[in-house]
This record gives C-alpha cells, sequence and structure tokens, in this order.
C-alpha cells in the first residue's frame, strides 16, 4: 500500500457535509431534537473516520507526516523496432524510516497497443532490515488483450512466502514448491536492490531470487563497464553512467510465456539524486518482440525535478 498523503482532505469534506446535514434539518424539530439527530450525524462521521484511520495505522502500512515521506517519481517512454513508441512506465519509490514502498504502472502506446493491449500495476511494500529491502506485500495487476490476471504474493520473516495469486481462467498453472520460493523477493524489490547497492558499493554484481506468483527466477546482474552518455535523439540526458547487464535465468518456468518479458538487457545508471539510489536512465532488453530501448522522461523528487523528453 503506498503513501496516500491527500487523504486527509476527506476530514474537511466530512466536516461540511455534517454542517449541511445539520442545516436540512426540518426547522418545525424542537432545538433539543435537531440537536441530537445533529449529533447522531455527527457520530456516524466520526465513527467511519475512526475506522478509517484504524486500517492506515496497520502494521505494514507507510503512514507518516509529509514532510518526513522521501519520494521519488519518475517516467520511463520505451521504443522498439524503428524507433515506435510502445510503452510508459511510471514508478513512485517512497522511502520512510525503515519502510518502503514502489509502485509500477505500465501502459501500451501508439501502434503497440494495436499488436499487444497491455496495461499493468504492480506494487510492494516492505521494510529496510540493516538497510537492506526486504518485501512483506507484493500486488501485482495485469491486463493483456483482454486477458486478466492478479498476483498476490506474502513475504515472511522467516524466509518464507505464501503464494494468494488467483488461478488463471485458462491455461496451464505453475507448480512451485514452498522450499523453493524460501527467501525470495519480488521483481520491483530485486531492482531496488540493485540501485542501492549501486549507490554504496558502485558495483553491479548481484545475483537476486524472485518470486513474483507466476515464474520463478533468478535476476543476476554484472558489471559492464562506466560510460559517459551523450544526448541524442530521444532524451536530453549526458554524463557519467554506469552499465549493468541483467540476466533473467528461469528455475520454475512460467507456463504463460506471453507475460515473460525480457531475457538479457543492459541498463546504464547514473547518480541524478542525492540520497542512497542510482536510478536507471537508459535501458535496453532482449524481448520476444525484438530489442526495446528505455529512457528515463523525468523524475521528481529530493530537491530534483528533471525533465529530459517531452510528454
Amino acid at each position: 500500500m503506498l503513501l496516500r498523503l491527500s487523504r486527509p482532505r476527506r476530514g474537511v469534506i466530512c466536516l461540511f457535509a455534517i454542517v449541511e446535514a445539520r442545516s436540512k434539518l426540518p426547522y418545525r424539530l424542537r432545538p433539543a431534537r435537531r440537536e441530537m439527530i445533529a449529533f447522531m450525524i455527527f457520530f456516524r462521521f466520526a465513527l467511519l473516520a475512526a475506522i478509517a484511520a484504524a486500517l492506515l495505522s496497520m502494521p505494514g502500512t507507510l503512514m507518516a507526516p509529509a514532510a518526513e515521506v522521501d519520494r521519488v517519481d519518475a517516467r520511463f517512454e520505451i521504443f522498439g523496432f524503428a524507433g515506435f513508441h510502445v510503452l510508459t512506465n511510471r514508478t513512485t519509490v517512497q522511502e520512510i524510516g525503515d519502510r518502503y514502498a514502489i509502485a509500477v504502472d505500465l501502459d501500451t502506446r501508439g501502434l503497440a497497443s494495436i499488436f499487444v493491449d497491455l496495461t499493468s500495476h504492480s506494487e510492494v511494500r516492505g521494510g529496510l532490515n540493516r538497510e537492506t529491502p526486504r518485501p512483506e506485500a507484493y500486488r501485482a495487476d495485469v491486463r493483456r488483450n483482454g486477458a486478466e490476471r492478479h498476483y498476490a504474493v506474502d513475504y515472511r520473516g522467516d524466509g518464507s512466502v505464501t503464494n494468494a495469486s488467483a488461478s488463471p481462467s485458462a491455461g496451464r498453472p505453475s507448480f512451485v514448491a514452498a522450499e523453493q520460493t524460501r527467501g525470495t523477493v519480488d521483481q520491483l524489490t530485486a531492482y531496488f536492490l540493485l540501485e542501492r547497492q549501486l549507490a554504496h558499493r558502485g558495483a553491479c554484481a548481484l545475483v537476486v531470487p524472485v518470486f513474483d506468483g507466476s515464474g520463478l527466477y533468478n535476476l543476476r546482474f554484472a558489471d559492464v563497464k562506466g560510460e559517459t552518455l551523450s544526448a541524442d535523439g530521444y532524451q536530453s540526458f549526458a554524463g557519467p553512467a554506469q552499465v549493468c547487464e541483467v540476466a533473467r535465468e528461469d528455475i520454475v518456468v512460467n507456463p504463460d510465456r506471453n507475460e515473460d518479458t525480457y531475457r538479457r538487457g543492459r541498463i546504464w545508471y547514473a547518480r541524478v539524486m542525492a540520497g542512497d539510489r542510482m536510478v536507471p536512465v537508459r535501458m535496453e532488453f532482449d524481448t520476444a518482440f525484438g530489442i526495446v530501448k528505455g529512457y528515463l522522461a523525468e523524475l521528481h523528487g529530493r530537491g530534483v525535478n528533471l525533465q529530459l523528453m517531452g510528454q
């Protein structure tokens, strides 16, 4: 569950509703009766507010004053064969104390939507155990060409994993033994781990076991080289970057191969903001649809407002 800092305004709305309801009470009622009805209306709204507050303060949910929240919003644009715009990725990362939450929204663009109509929302929340991210709950909703998939995975403190994903209505289910998923993380946390490692150690070398409710696989990251990027026809970023190679190694193959996104790729990470994370500014992946390239289009957070591409 992500931080929703705009929610407190609802209390103002509730107050207006109470005043409006009170003003609409029949005038012919005795004053004492009108006050009793007004009190009942107020009590109802107060009870709802208390329930909402209880839900929002449950363990594992990130709630804090706006000043304490470290939030970074980024937009990436993905291009395929002949430079066709195929996908938009919007990512939000929030940290507060020893908690983190990440949300990613994907949406096909342009001609790509004719062949693959894809919308996806995924999110994870978890804790920073000795500065190392550890997921607690991962959720994802994917809609591809009219077919929907819903994934729910809970990661326990002892390393065990519970898969509560909805079974697909068609196709072969994926069977993964409980012992195989022990110690795994979701794919969003896997990249979060890499970004933090790069900021602290400047090295890509990392192997992360991933289980996201469908397939079980390793994401193997390796150092390639440092490179100085120049602005190109897509993006205006220019500066030093660390190149990491990523390879996906299947352990238990997802029976729905249409959901696999890439097998191998390269990612250019740069220090575009202060703090404990490096950010991908460019990427290149080998997919079932050929080579696709991605670019950081804009980033907002930690006092930085980057606009590297148009809308």
